[in-house]
């Protein structure tokens, strides 16, 4: 009776490990299998569409693991740490703009958000690089000058590069009073740990594969964080899948025109569920812009939509905890709409 006991709890305990190590994938396993029964074909498109995304993103992936991992088996963490220490507001302006000009993607820069905060970087440079980030990128600024122009692109690089700063300085002052102490989720890793490494750095180890308990530290670090990654995004995708398949653009576009504040507000908030991904929406915007949507609309969705897509926001809420999940929300629609409005200006001045 005793040994059954004592035993109980530990079973239990493993039970809800499992639990939460398998209800992201049991999620994507219940979509499938219900479009399977009511939508065959849309069970194969969303997929096939999940399979395809996920290729697409795997180089960004595998570099942004394997620099994880690298981190953490070499100690090189130690002093990427150390570089984020003191002149705070001078790494919120670096995060910003490295987030905007970065190739990454917003599910690529995960591992990387993640390794960071474990490793003791503040919220507020990680936030501003973490919102600038999902906004522009090389490709991206290339593809915008086409879709729409010059002008667009550079105002929403500047957009990406502006939210970033001003959602990292909101965080740095909430910091201030006490806010954001452990910002992570359970598991994932916290700023506890990390800011020992900045008390205390140890020596980096450049060549960890000569050490087998590094060897194994990097494997093990490496396959976590891809299996963490694969089961979150594998929803994601299929979630946006569905986006695609059952919300006409046309809708979008209906809802999105006029002129005014109010247009600027509506795309705000549109951007949110109805943001398919940042190559789609840009002929979208673009018709609309030749449909007389007011510009300042148009920044206002990208911005918006970018930020709080399925799978940036997904990426959010698997790291992070609700209260800094709900504070990247807010900075997101806040910082969309200033964007919109400012960029609106702008033009109605030139």
């Amino acid at each position: 009776m005793t040994d059954t006991a004592l035993a109980t709890p530990g079973l239990r305990a493993t039970l809800r490990h499992l639990w939460r190590d398998q209800r992201v994938w049991l999620a994507s396993a219940a979509i499938l299998a219900a479009l399977a029964v009511f939508d065959t074909p849309q069970a194969a498109e969303s997929a096939l569409f999940a399979g395809n995304a996920l290729l697409k993103t795997a180089p960004f992936l595998i570099l942004s693991i394997a620099i994880a991992a690298w981190a953490g088996a070499t100690g090189a963490d130690n002093l990427i740490a150390k570089a984020f220490t003191g002149a705070p507001l001078l790494m919120i302006g670096l995060g910003a703009l490295a987030g905007g000009l970065s190739p990454f993607c917003s599910c690529g820069v995960i591992p990387l958000i993640a390794a960071l905060l474990a490793m003791g970087v503040p919220l507020s440079a990680v936030m501003a690089f973490w919102l600038a980030s999902p906004i522009m990128d090389p490709s991206m600024f290339v593809l915008t000058t086409g879709v729409l122009d010059l002008e667009f692109a550079v105002a929403k690089t500047v957009a990406a590069i502006g939210l970033g700063v001003f959602g990292g300085t909101v965080v740095h002052l909430m910091m201030k009073g006490g806010a954001f102490a452990d910002p992570l989720r359970d598991g994932i890793g916290n700023g506890g740990c990390g800011g020992a490494k900045i008390r205390a750095p140890k020596p980096v180890v450049w060549r960890f594969w000569a050490d087998a308990d590094r060897r194994a530290k990097f494997g093990k670090t490496a396959l976590s964080t891809t299996l963490f990654l694969a089961k979150w995004l594998t929803l994601a995708f299929i979630l946006e899948s569905l986006m695609l398949a059952w919300i006409p653009a046309e809708t979008v576009t209906a809802t999105l025109g006029g002129e005014g504040l109010l247009p600027i507000l509506t795309a705000t908030l549109v951007g949110v569920p109805a943001y398919l991904n940042g190559y789609a929406a840009l002929p979208l915007v673009g018709g609309l812009l030749d449909q007389g949507m007011a510009p300042g609309a148009g920044m206002a969705f990208l911005v918006a939509g970018g930020v709080t897509s399925i799978p940036a926001a997904m990426a959010v809420w698997a790291l992070a905890r609700p209260q800094v999940f709900a504070v990247y929300i807010g900075l997101s629609l806040t910082g969309a709409f200033a964007s919109g409005l400012l960029f609106q200006l702008w033009t109605s001045m030139a």
